[in-house]
């Protein structure tokens, strides 16, 4: 469900180094693992490449995301609540994300599912699907970091 990892290195090597100066990368990553609990790979693709090529660009990406993913009127959960059912309607594979951000951010498996069957009422049985499997994809997301070895 989650597209697979670029190879950083093949990047750096054949499009260039990270390059800027004002906000290492490393600071850019963080936001995303205290929302999601890492750094999503199609996310980590662009913070590499476009962060290489064009750094004054994705600045203003990441400005404007944090401008409107988090507005004053609503709390963390119910931004990625509706995201979550945004991108479902979308049929976009991202959905997974938002749904993870939302349970860590504190939403209920009663409140996924509500938002999939809003999801269902007007997008039809593919979102119930579509829905469903996302959310079992989410509880084995939390499953494999319930159970895995703690570092020590």
């Amino acid at each position: 469900m989650i597209p697979t990892r670029i190879d950083k290195d093949i990047v750096r090597h054949r499009i260039g180094e990270y390059a800027d100066d004002q906000h290492p990368v490393g600071e850019r990553e963080k936001v995303y693992e205290e929302l999601i609990g890492f750094v999503p790979p199609r996310i980590e693709a662009r913070m590499a490449v476009t962060g290489a090529l064009d750094p004054t660009l994705l600045d203003l990406q990441e400005r404007m995301r944090a401008h409107a993913m988090y507005p004053k009127c609503f709390d963390t959960r119910t931004s990625q609540l509706m995201l979550f059912g945004m991108l479902l309607m979308d049929g976009s594979d991202a959905a997974v994300l938002h749904g993870i951000a939302a349970r860590r951010a504190g939403a209920t498996w009663e409140e996924m599912q509500a938002v999939v069957s809003l999801c269902f009422l007007f997008r039809g049985l593919s979102a119930a699907n579509k829905g469903a499997e996302t959310l079992a994809h989410i509880a084995r997301h939390e499953e494999a970091k319930a159970t895995a070895p703690t570092r020590g």
